[in-house]
């Protein structure tokens, strides 16, 4: 997968309306700031366009799939044709089905559970938990991180090799990296995957937001993302691909819409009829809003051009490194070296620094938001900090107190949204940092870092 290296013209794209983007908030040293959201991989903030759909529609909010009324048959329409929106943003063939989810978690646990019996697991160790943790009943082979793109094939190809050649197998892979942003080589894994006789599921959460996912041309079976990743408010994800195993599985949840017909038996029992559609695994209400604001955004995406997008973002990708390559105690986070194609999304390590401290200070004395931690992909971290797999270390911030070495790094994470601004600020306080030190000082609160409000600043 490449990204594309189109000359960025910024009369083109200029960043997208986003909430938020003008949000002040105080400063331990004095005063307020514009607040610098540069933390996209967790939650990229809601497009300005998406919010504005949504509340259009919000007064004619109405049951879906159960009313006779107007408002009922509105919000059905919507519902369907946001899930044909969907299919189309991802280039999803004519026999795919797509379902509605609450996030790519929930997504990738809802394959999980309809997996066949014996079915064999191929993932990397450098997954978000999130594709690494779904396949407790599943036979799973975790697979060493790879140092290349042609290693990442590599390994795999070996190990489908191995396997039992007559039984299902799946294998799952990140599109792009929660934690170094790289590019893993989907297309070619794919075509691994398939002559081994084995399917394949794209997480794509990190992906989707940042570069075009086309289902049928990558050759995935499966994609996998999060609303609240791709500029839409929380609460809503996708799983799209083929339907023969979701068809042949139990629902998901149990429930009324799950349901065709269900009946009782003379015994006292219940027969039940479940639909073989994507309403298989949508039981209950669904979430409708949350349905509407993912499509909203996936056209949004598409009318802005998303090879400007992209264009712009990597541009902004290059000031970032270049910015960071100037300060000789950062160390920026790679499995594929520094030229691999990544999105927006780097982390890295400051010598001398704890990263929850660093990541205080860069909030409360600059009001930049970033995120710092094991990025829920602990395996992943530690071996980029060459650390050893039972060292302490979790999903936050450390015990260890400012100063202190930390078994974790520091994340920065942009998008469509971002303004020049953010990204100047954000290098000129790494460095400041990094030279002056920070000017106030800080402790460790319930597991976070944060400015000790009882002290005089350093300075």
């Amino acid at each position: 997968m490449s990204v594309s290296t189109a000359a960025f013209d910024p009369s083109v794209c200029a960043p997208l309306p986003v909430l938020g983007q003008d949000v002040t908030v105080p400063l331990v040293t004095g005063g307020e700031v514009t607040y610098a959201a540069l933390d996209y991989a967790a939650s990229a903030p809601a497009l300005q366009r998406v919010w504005d759909d949504v509340a259009a529609y919000a007064p004619y909010y109405g049951s879906v799939h159960r009313g006779a009324g107007y408002l009922s048959q509105l919000s059905t329409d919507l519902f369907e044709n946001s899930r044909r929106t969907v299919a189309e943003f991802l280039g999803c063939r004519p026999e795919d089905q797509v379902v509605f989810t609450r996030s790519t978690t929930d997504s990738l646990n809802l394959l999980a559970a309809a997996i066949p019996a014996n079915c064999q697991v191929f993932v990397y160790e450098t997954e978000h938990h999130a594709s690494l943790l779904p396949w407790r009943d599943a036979q799973v082979t975790y697979l060493n991180a790879p140092r290349t793109p042609g290693q990442a094939v590599e390994t795999l190809e070996r190990a489908l090799a191995d396997r039992d050649p007559y039984g299902p197998a799946l294998v799952c892979v990140t599109g792009a990296s929660n934690v170094t942003g790289e590019l893993w080589p989907v297309r070619e894994l794919a075509a691994a995957a398939h002559a081994h006789g084995a399917r394949i599921v794209l997480d794509a959460a990190q992906l989707a937001p940042h570069h075009p996912v086309d289902i049928a041309e990558l050759g995935v079976d499966w994609v996998a993302f999060s609303g609240h990743k791709l500029y839409a408010p929380f609460g809503s994800g996708v799983l799209a691909g083929r339907a023969d195993w979701l068809q042949a599985a139990e629902p998901y949840l149990a429930g009324g819409g799950a349901s065709r017909k269900v009946a009782r038996r003379a015994d006292g029992g219940v027969d039940v009829d479940w639909h073989t559609t994507a309403a298989r695994h949508e039981a209950g209400s669904p979430n409708v809003i949350g349905v509407y604001s993912i499509a909203s955004a996936c056209k949004a995406l598409t009318e802005a051009g998303f090879d400007n997008l992209v264009a712009r973002e990597q541009e902004l990708v290059s000031r970032v490194r270049e910015g960071l390559a100037e300060v000789p105690e950062v160390q920026v986070l790679s499995l594929f070296g520094d030229d691999a194609p990544r999105v927006g999304v780097i982390s890295f390590v400051v010598r001398g620094w704890n990263s929850s401290h660093f990541a205080a200070a860069l909030s409360a004395e600059y009001g930049i938001g970033v995120r710092d931690g094991l990025f829920c992909a602990h395996p992943l971290v530690r071996t980029l900090l060459g650390s050893d797999p039972q060292d302490p270390g979790e999903c936050g911030a450390p015990e260890a107190e400012p100063g202190e070495r930390s078994l974790n790094a520091i994340r920065v994470s942009f998008g469509a949204g971002t303004p020049d601004e953010h990204i100047d600020r954000f290098l000129r306080a790494v460095t400041e940092l990094v030279r002056e030190g920070a000017q106030w000082k800080y402790r460790t609160e319930d597991g976070r870092c944060v400015p000790d409000r009882g002290e005089a600043p350093q300075v």
